[in-house]
């Protein structure tokens, strides 16, 4: 009985040690996710990352409105006045779901843009975005 238990106790241990492994791989996937989407809105602009970057149904809430769906969002972004400035942003903080479908991040943004004078305005705050991962594994935001 005594060799049951520690054989269980064994078991149980090297099953927790997997779901770790797995959550700390997929945390590392989001992070590098979310690095890829600011790298691409400062190559390719706000309009193609958000669009590439978000599901399907996904929702921005951008002062009181919200924008639902991806082809809102890009052209939200696609206006004259919607992609005129340079978005930064990196996650400080990376969480994923025990069920490995859902994560969210946060970090500090740096919007910079020009005013209708020409003078370079900046904005900074913290980003918060919540993310679904695909069925091909890839993540997507559903929430930003």
């Amino acid at each position: 009985m005594k060799t049951f238990l520690l054989s269980m106790s064994l078991i149980c241990f090297l099953l927790s040690c997997s779901k770790t492994e797995n959550i700390a791989e997929l945390k590392k996937a989001v992070e590098e996710t979310e690095l890829a989407f600011s790298k691409m809105a400062g190559e390719k602009g706000l309009a193609e990352a958000f669009f590439h970057f978000a599901d399907e149904n996904a929702v921005l809430k951008r002062g009181n409105d919200l924008i639902k769906g991806r082809d809102a969002i890009k052209a939200l972004y696609t206006k004259p006045e919607g992609d005129g400035g340079k978005l930064k942003w990196a996650p400080s903080f990376v969480d994923v779901a025990k069920s490995g479908d859902l994560a969210y991040t946060y970090g500090p943004f740096t919007f910079t843009y020009l005013d209708t004078a020409g003078v370079e305005q900046k904005s900074e705050g913290i980003f918060h975005t919540v993310w679904k991962r695909q069925a091909d594994g890839s993540w997507r935001f559903v929430w930003d």
